[in-house]
C-alpha cells in the first residue's frame, strides 16, 4: 500500500519470484512501476493499481501485506494495522516502516510542520506496542541509524538540485525547491537525532 515507484516489489520480484500488487494515488508513480517491471522483470506476476490506497479491497487475501512510510493512506498508524489485518490470509506476515520519537520534540517544531506529538509513537518500542495492542506477533524490528537518516535526506537534496537542472523550465520548480529547502531545515534544525524510523514485521496468530 501506497507503493510509491515500485521498488520494493521490483526487488523482491528479482529476488523470489513473485506474485503481488501495488497500489499508489500517484500516476506519476505507477508510470514508473509499470516501466521498471518492463526493463527489469518482464512477463512478472506484478500488478499495480492506481487508485487511493483507502478505498483499496483485496479480491483474495495476501500472504504479506506491506506500508512502508505511508500510514497518512489510513489516518494513522494503528488504522494501518487494522486496515492491512484485513488484508491477510491467518498466519499471514504485515510488514510496517513507521516513524517515531526517540527524544521529545521540539513545541515551535511541531507548531510549524502542524505535526502533534501524538502522530507518532515514543520510542522506537512503542510501535511493537501498538501491533501487540492488535494481538499480532513482532517477529523482527529493526531501527534505521542517524548515517540511515542522513543518506537518506541528502539524497533527497541532491535529487531536486538535479532535477532542477534537468528540468529548469518545470512550473512547479519554484514551490519544489522551496519545500524542499523548508525540509532540509527542519532535518537539521528539529528533526535529526529526534524523529526516528524503525521496519517492523508481525506476525497474524492463527
Amino acid at each position: 500500500m501506497g507503493c510509491g515507484k515500485g521498488e520494493t516489489l521490483i526487488r523482491l520480484e528479482e529476488l523470489y519470484n513473485i506474485a503481488g500488487m501495488g497500489v499508489d494515488i500517484s500516476p506519476y508513480s505507477i508510470e514508473e512501476c509499470l516501466e521498471k517491471q518492463r526493463k527489469r522483470v518482464p512477463g512478472s506476476g506484478l500488478k499495480f493499481l492506481l487508485m487511493d490506497g483507502s478505498q483499496y479491497k483485496p479480491e483474495a487475501p495476501f500472504d504479506i501485506a506491506i506500508c512502508l512510510g505511508a500510514s497518512f493512506i489510513y489516518g494513522g498508524y494503528a488504522r494501518t494495522l487494522k486496515a492491512l489485518l484485513s488484508m491477510v490470509v491467518p498466519w499471514g506476515l504485515i510488514v510496517t516502516g513507521e516513524p517515531f520519537w526517540s527524544k521529545e520534540p521540539d513545541p515551535e517544531y511541531l507548531r510549524l510542520t502542524s505535526q502533534k506529538k501524538e502522530d507518532y509513537a515514543s520510542g522506537f518500542g512503542g510501535n511493537i506496542a501498538i501491533g501487540e495492542e492488535h494481538s499480532l506477533n513482532c517477529v523482527y524490528a529493526m531501527e534505521s541509524s542517524l548515517d540511515d537518516w542522513d543518506n537518506y535526506e541528502t539524497l533527497q537534496w541532491n535529487a531536486v538540485n538535479e532535477y532542477s537542472k534537468a528540468k529548469p523550465d518545470d512550473p512547479d520548480l519554484a514551490e519544489l525547491m522551496e519545500r524542499k529547502g523548508r525540509e532540509k531545515e527542519y532535518y537539521l534544525r528539529w528533526e535529526r537525532g529526534v524523529l526516528g524510523w524503525g521496519v517492523y514485521i508481525f506476525r497474524l496468530p492463527k
